[in-house]
């Protein structure tokens, strides 16, 4: 019975099933790089897992570079060698799921380049998406509704603005993650977002006069508070 209705922890123990059993499957053939991986099909009935989960186990192989999708050809050995390839799949295998300290410290070294990034290389349309975003969280929080998506809104227009696609796709990653941390551990519950309606409007600010240096400043002062509240957590 092949399996299609999991929780998230199960989810994870099949897609490592599945990568260890691509991983063998290359080294057993001595696939190189280029060679042709079989089909969808032919995967899915050698692993006993549904074609869904074999498609996702190679898109995050795929987002590390390993195996390469061409659209009505196939999916392919990636170009980076077997010693190598054996080397990231046991870090992937072994990656644990992010805690909340560890999201906090990435977001803010993330975060304290694109707002000096943004800056520098903002459009007069960023600036309408981070006031749409700045208006919204302000109403929710004045309201006293919980504001957490629109403050991460706010954020990841700053990001869209910093023009860096690579920093802007590892922000849209973690993004889920913190929502469900913030949520999980009532940080706005804390004061910190009627603060945040300031800071945020300081950052919007010396991003709109296109002051990378203040930006900057005004994002550490911003997350000073989160980062001392994330270690009494």
């Amino acid at each position: 019975m092949k399996l299609e209705i999991l929780t998230n922890r199960e989810k994870v123990n099949t897609q490592n099933l599945i990568i260890s059993g691509i991983r063998d499957l290359i080294n057993n053939k001595n696939l190189e790089p280029g060679d042709k991986l079989p089909a969808e099909r032919v995967l899915s009935e050698k692993l006993e897992v549904s074609r869904s989960n074999i498609r996702e186990a190679i898109q995050k192989l795929e987002f590390y570079g390993i195996l390469k999708s061409i659209p009505q050809s196939g999916t392919f050995v990636a170009n980076i060698g077997v010693i190598a390839m054996n080397g990231m799949i046991d870090d992937i295998l072994g990656l644990e799921d992010p805690d909340f300290k560890s999201l906090v410290e990435t977001r803010i070294l993330l975060e304290l380049k694109t707002v000096r990034l943004a800056a520098l290389r903002r459009t007069d349309e960023d600036l309408i998406k981070m006031k749409e975003a700045l208006e919204a969280y302000t109403q929710k929080v004045i309201a006293g509704e919980d504001a957490v998506q629109e403050d991460l809104l706010f954020h990841l227009a700053i990001s869209k603005a910093s023009r860096n696609s690579t920093i802007n796709t590892l922000m849209l990653m973690i993004t889920p993650e913190i929502i469900t941390n913030f949520e999980t551990y009532h940080v706005c519950d804390k004061g910190l977002a009627q603060l945040g309606i300031k800071e945020h409007e300081a950052i919007f600010e010396a991003i709109k006069l296109q002051n990378p240096k203040l930006a900057k400043q005004k994002m550490k002062e911003h997350f000073s508070e989160l980062y001392k509240y994330c270690y009494n957590v």
